[in-house]
């Protein structure tokens, strides 16, 4: 049975980089090796693994790539930390400083 990781990579400049692979080793050395020029990562190197989840379907780790992806720093931190349960409070207080 096939895995699939959503993953969660620190850059050199302190920025966050997340995907998703079934690969998770060979992913990391492809961003540190800097295969494709155009890539985020590319002139962020080295990266280094934060957070990494595992999904048995395929659609389940997209929906939260992309989940984490509409998400601002401190919750991505919080994630990573494995503060999980300060997500929706965070989430609260942002929405209450943007009215």
């Amino acid at each position: 049975m096939k895995k699939y990781f959503v993953y969660i990579a620190k850059c050199r400049d302190g920025s966050y980089y997340t995907g998703i692979t079934s690969d998770l080793e060979e992913r990391l050395y492809q961003h540190n090796e800097g295969h494709d020029p155009k890539a985020y990562t590319y002139s962020r190197r080295p990266v280094e693994l934060v957070y990494a989840s595992e999904f048995p379907d395929v659609n389940d780790a997209i929906s939260f790539e992309k989940q984490i992806k509409g998400w601002r720093r401190a919750k991505k931190e919080a994630l990573i930390s494995d503060e999980t349960q300060n997500l929706s409070m965070l989430s609260e207080a942002y929405y209450k400083k943007k009215k």
